[in-house]
């Protein structure tokens, strides 16, 4: 059986952080998010990793990750354009904005073999997180059944705004049943709370709600779904919001579950995430990095 392979979502720019925070380093040593999100997949049992970015930005991802850890890790480069389209379908004349998640992994998928994880570009998502998502893709099973790694909402917060999260419920197997794409979320005592109206009215979310930080370990039968899944976008969704709608990761195993074609696996982990969602948020990434050399988790340099 193959290694499962890691896609690595990196082709937004993080318009709040205001810059590429992709490439921002997070320790004395210059290493990026990237580079640990790499460091950890490795050590979990993934093989190839690939890059989604945008042409214009191989450069300069080259310079921050490529050229580094080419040596140590089969890393390739994918490249999502808006002219990546199923024959018949063409771009909306003006659209500039990237189709979304699930397009980003559709762009990746011709280089993959075998069962295989996706990940944000600038989400810390800790070393038990990836080993949980390779002992599930290695252990073989069912090729409709895929799991999600599952955070707890007080773990995936900052005090410097709000996040989006995609908020999970699960059967008594620790299924998916539900995923809810809550838009603005904030830290309350005892877990968390968000706002559909603006902060008008808040809705208390516990402490333990599992929600998704899109890690997800698909396995072979989840191919046909996103791309059946994009053509459907592109027909029913973008007529009406032709410059804006996109195509996020979530909706295509949200879809398959409810068309009972497959099921997902919550696997839940106490990781602590870790993101830079705002540029204030840069601070308390690089202690949690440096707490975590001192305790040896990490080595002073990942790649020597």
């Amino acid at each position: 059986m193959n290694k499962p392979t890691l896609i690595i979502m990196a082709a937004g720019m993080g318009s709040r952080f205001g810059g590429n925070k992709q490439i921002t380093p997070v320790d004395d040593a210059g290493h990026i998010i990237i580079d640990y999100s790499i460091y950890d997949a490795i050590r979990a049992g993934f093989g190839k990793v690939i890059c989604v970015i945008k042409p214009e930005m191989e450069a300069d991802f080259r310079a921050a990750i490529g050229d580094r850890i080419a040596r140590k890790v089969e890393l390739c480069y994918a490249y999502q354009t808006l002219d990546k389209l199923p024959e018949g379908f063409a771009i909306p004349e003006g659209r500039v904005k990237p189709w979304g998640t699930a397009h980003a992994v559709l762009c990746a998928l011709d280089q993959v073999e075998g069962p295989f994880a996706v990940i944000n570009a600038d989400d810390f998502y800790g070393r038990g997180a990836f080993r949980a998502a390779a002992d599930f893709l290695t252990a073989g099973g069912d090729v409709n059944e895929h799991a999600m790694v599952g955070y707890r909402i007080e773990n995936t917060l900052t005090e410097n705004g709000s996040v989006s999260r995609g908020v999970c419920a699960t059967d008594d197997n620790g299924r998916l049943t539900s995923i809810e794409e809550r838009l603005r979320i904030e830290p309350r005592e005892g877990g968390a709370a968000f706002t559909s109206d603006d902060g008008a009215t808040w809705q208390f979310i516990p402490a333990g709600t599992p929600v998704s930080m899109n890690l997800w370990a698909f396995r072979a039968g989840i191919i046909p779904a996103f791309q059946k899944g994009f053509v459907e976008f592109l027909r029913d969704t973008v007529p009406g919001n032709p410059m804006k709608a996109e195509y996020y990761l979530p909706y295509v195993p949200k879809a398959e579950i409810a068309a009972g074609r497959c099921s997902v696996r919550v696997l839940p982990t106490d990781e602590r995430w870790y993101g830079m969602t705002y540029r204030e948020d840069i601070t308390a990434v690089r202690t949690a990095v440096a707490g975590m050399k001192a305790e040896g988790v990490y080595p002073e340099k990942l790649w020597a």
